[in-house]
């Protein structure tokens, strides 16, 4: 259990049962039901974002502010961790200050060192081992596009990368079916199939193709996401070459339900990983998903910082 005073490294940090209450809380402060208070002095987070950030820091500063809290900017080039500054001391000292670390790096054994001396919560807001804060959006907007979860089918078409990672450990929580269909050599890493295997526990099943018409056949929601994430973008040309055919259009979504949903973590790169006409078309719930980073990040903080 890690609510509250827990970190958020991953999508293993929370069990099934805490997912499952994760879930309810984004839904009811979307709906304002939830009655949150955050009695003497506002809470502070800490942003220390190594990459570009749209929706991950906009919605952790816009979650914080709704909690009565406030949020720090901390750019690497800003902090002595630009200088050399070992993690670990800066980790002891923003523990003084701060009451919780959203972390968005490159490396996952950085994420790991601040956790392992922090004496407040750390969030991994993106690593290249996962995403799990995305997670809270996506699978709140599965839940409320089809008023349940288990037995879902979810097909996720492209590169075998962090967001792959965290959605299969998540679908194998929550009993969602997940196909993972990529190129051959982009495969997700097989420790991760593996462990989601474990975690399914039978309620599901997590399989890994590299048939994109095989994946999205019959599924009630087709996910993807860019062929090149950030750190790749000189391989992005080969990797347009390899990811040929995996193009979220109309030709791949007609193998869907007919009553599928399209997602997207975001940014999109229209003609590429997905069409224009699939992002706007009547099944895309692209925005709305996006629209929930903030009560995910909301509810996270609010389990995390017990102001619940």
């Amino acid at each position: 259990m890690i609510f509250p005073g827990g970190h958020f490294l991953g999508v293993e940090d929370c069990s099934r049962q805490e997912w499952r209450r994760l879930l309810q809380l984004a839904g009811a402060l979307k709906r304002r039901e939830a009655r949150l208070s955050a009695p003497g002095v506002p809470r502070v987070l800490g942003l220390l974002f190594s990459k570009p950030s749209t929706r991950t820091r906009v919605s952790f500063a816009v979650a914080m502010a709704r909690l009565g809290g406030q949020t720090l900017d901390l750019p690497p080039g800003s902090t002595q961790v630009g200088r050399g500054e070992p993690i670990a001391d800066t980790a002891r000292v923003l523990s003084g200050y701060v009451d919780a670390l959203a972390v968005r790096t490159f490396a996952q054994e950085d994420l790991e060192a601040y956790a392992q001396v922090s004496t407040v919560p750390v969030i991994n807001a993106l690593s290249d081992v996962e995403h799990p804060c995305q997670m809270i959006a996506d699978f709140l907007t599965l839940q409320e596009c089809f008023s349940r979860l288990d037995g879902l089918t979810m097909a996720y078409i492209g590169d075998g990368n962090n967001m792959a990672h965290s959605l299969l450990l998540a679908a194998a929580l929550l009993g969602v079916h997940l196909r993972v269909a990529t190129p051959r050599g982009y495969e997700p890493d097989p420790d991760v199939v593996q462990r989601a295997q474990r975690l399914s526990q039978g309620r599901c099943t997590v399989t890994v193709l590299h048939d994109p018409v095989e994946a999205c056949r019959g599924a009630q929601a087709v996910y993807t996401d860019v062929w090149s994430s950030m750190g790749q973008e000189e391989a992005a040309q080969q990797r347009r070459h390899d990811f040929a055919g995996y193009c979220l259009n109309g030709n791949l979504l007609a193998q869907a339900a007919r009553d599928a949903i399209v997602l997207h973590c975001l940014p999109a790169h229209r003609g590429e990983e997905i069409s224009s006409e699939v992002l706007e078309g009547p099944a895309s719930r692209v925005f709305l998903q996006a629209e929930n980073r903030l009560y995910g990040q909301q509810a996270l903080l609010a389990l995390l910082l017990d102001l619940v």
